[in-house]
């Protein structure tokens, strides 16, 4: 079978290249066509040109945007160029900078002989950042599942069947939040334990504020489940606290009102001109091997 993986990147060559060197290490033992496709978003970094002995990689291309477009439509970017542009079976999307495990590729792998096409996400089963992070990653989770009914345990490294890269770029969801439009477009995922390192240099990238807009990304992609819950909340809150009303009370009530306004305004990016349109941003692509 053919494999493609996908890669985002701006600016983080070194994770990248040592991350190259991982994933061939991994491989080693897998009887399989496995190729590397790099979604460069734009860097401002040059590339270093090192030479790499990358034997168990079949071929790695970099796909270089024009303009920057942000981590989540690089990935949606490159499954649209992989399904039209790339002869394969399967695809893993996975970060960059080391926190996704190269050495995890081949559970993926093995998985998809008795998978029966289904999708295989890695499910994170521990995570390597500080106490208050993992706190905010657990509210996150909850309140996901609390207003829109899924439970999203996952981020990009999966490995998605060829019938599903299909539907990703007929859902204009895909252009705005990877694992929510894969939520939404399939009901049946089989789970494998994943563990999230740390980044290979510097610390991570994944801060609060992008930790929320991640959160809120997610969740617009089911914004009418999340409004009519909403609607729901607040009709039962307001028979709760009638009788004792006040500032401190009305507060959750502003609280849910702006994430309203919030995953309002992020839907907007769920444009499907854009998408369909993603391949003009190339700029040039790289062959490396």
């Amino acid at each position: 079978m053919k494999f493609k993986i996908l890669i985002p990147v701006y600016n983080d060559w070194q994770s990248v290249l040592k991350l190259l060197d991982n994933i061939n290490s991994s491989i080693e033992s897998l009887d399989h066509e496995i190729s590397v496709i790099i979604v460069n978003d734009a860097s401002n970094h040059d590339r270093p040109v090192d030479e790499k002995d990358l034997e168990n990689i079949h071929s790695v291309k970099i796909l270089n945007m024009k303009i920057n477009q942000g981590h989540a439509r690089c990935i949606a970017t490159g499954l649209k160029y992989i399904y039209e542009k790339e002869d394969f079976d399967y695809v893993i999307p996975m970060d960059g900078d080391g926190e996704d495990r190269p050495e995890e590729i081949p559970q993926f792998i093995n998985r998809v002989e008795d998978s029966k096409d289904k999708v295989i996400v890695g499910e994170r089963v521990k995570r390597s950042e500080n106490l208050v992070f993992k706190i905010c990653y657990q509210v996150h989770k909850l309140v996901t599942l609390t207003f829109t009914g899924k439970s999203i345990k996952y981020g990009n490294f999966t490995c998605l069947p060829k019938t599903t890269i299909e539907k990703m770029i007929n859902e204009k969801a895909t252009w705005n939040s990877f694992s929510g439009s894969l939520r939404k477009i399939e009901k049946e995922l089989i789970s494998i334990p994943s563990a999230r390192s740390s980044r290979y240099f510097g610390p991570s990238k994944m801060s609060f504020f992008n930790l929320l807009k991640h959160s809120l990304s997610i969740i617009s992609v089911f914004r009418q489940t999340v409004l009519i819950r909403s609607a729901l909340f607040i009709v039962v809150y307001i028979l709760m606290i009638k009788s004792n009303a006040s500032v401190i009370t009305a507060i959750p009530l502003v609280l849910l009102l702006v994430m309203i306004y919030s995953i309002s305004n992020l839907a907007l990016r769920e444009n499907m001109e854009e998408f369909n349109n993603s391949l003009k941003n190339i700029l040039d692509i790289t062959k490396i091997k």
